[in-house]
């Protein structure tokens, strides 16, 4: 597996991830739907008036997991997550997530917090490389 083949099982999975964070030094754990992935990082998104955003602000550290019960594997990724200031890609991610529109309509496009989740590290799991050590993919 390479940093190619992470990219497609964010993208392609139609399973959400679980994205940890730090709060106070007690870890929180969230599904999530990632936006996409590539080399410019991984993209999710949250409301301003949401814990997750305010716990990115103190500590960006975070780490998800995409893990497909059936196929019997686990990709884990860690990095850091940056505040993405970007109208175009705002509009774009509520143009195709419907759920966000009537959030937007009444709120406006502030309510939108983007992030990017970059120097990342990935580790690939299975069932079959369980023992096996470990081995991390550059992101």
């Amino acid at each position: 597996m390479d940093k190619y083949d992470v990219f497609a099982v964010i993208n392609e999975a139609k399973i959400p991830c679980f994205l940890a964070t730090v709060d106070g030094g007690v870890p929180r754990v969230r599904g999530m739907m990632p936006y996409r992935a590539d080399e410019n990082g991984i993209i999710f998104h949250t409301g301003v008036m949401k814990d997750l955003h305010r716990q990115l602000q103190k500590n960006p550290n975070v780490e998800i997991c995409l893990f497909n019960h059936v196929a019997g594997w686990q990709v884990r990724i860690s990095g850091s997550a940056e505040l993405v200031s970007d109208k175009a890609l705002k509009e774009e991610i509520v143009a195709r997530r419907d759920f966000l529109k009537p959030w937007v309509a009444e709120k406006g496009m502030d309510i939108l917090a983007v992030y990017r989740i970059k120097n990342a590290v990935a580790t690939f799991w299975t069932m079959a490389t369980n023992f096996a050590p470990r081995e991390y993919i550059n992101l």
